[in-house]
């Protein structure tokens, strides 16, 4: 006898090119969200998994980051930056960003 309230959770693993994560990102997205993971490969590489926040993937990434040498935790409040004054830059940061976004229009 089968029990009423018992669900099948099937994940799926798929892989798509960034190309065509790009084109079907909503689809991706879909697939992701009802429990399954997308593998993105860069010229057949991988290089990023999707998978849904809360995942037995993403527990522990910051320590293993940590443990492995790539994250240096931070120490002290980040509030404190917001109290010191802005860097006094010699160059006006609006001119620059137009003058970089010239060629755009």
């Amino acid at each position: 006898m089968q029990d009423q309230n018992a669900q099948v959770i099937l994940v799926t693993m798929s892989a798509a090119s960034v190309s065509e994560l790009k084109t079907n990102l909503s689809r991706y997205l879909r697939e992701v969200r009802r429990g399954g993971e997308v593998e993105v490969l860069d010229r057949g590489a991988p290089v990023a998994r999707l998978v849904p926040p809360g995942t037995a993937g993403d527990r522990g990434v910051r320590e293993r980051l940590i443990g492995s040498g790539l994250l240096r935790p931070g120490r002290g409040s980040a509030a404190a930056m917001l109290e010191s004054p802005p860097l006094a830059l010699p160059v006006s940061l609006s001119a620059a960003l137009a003058e970089d976004r010239a060629d755009r229009f």
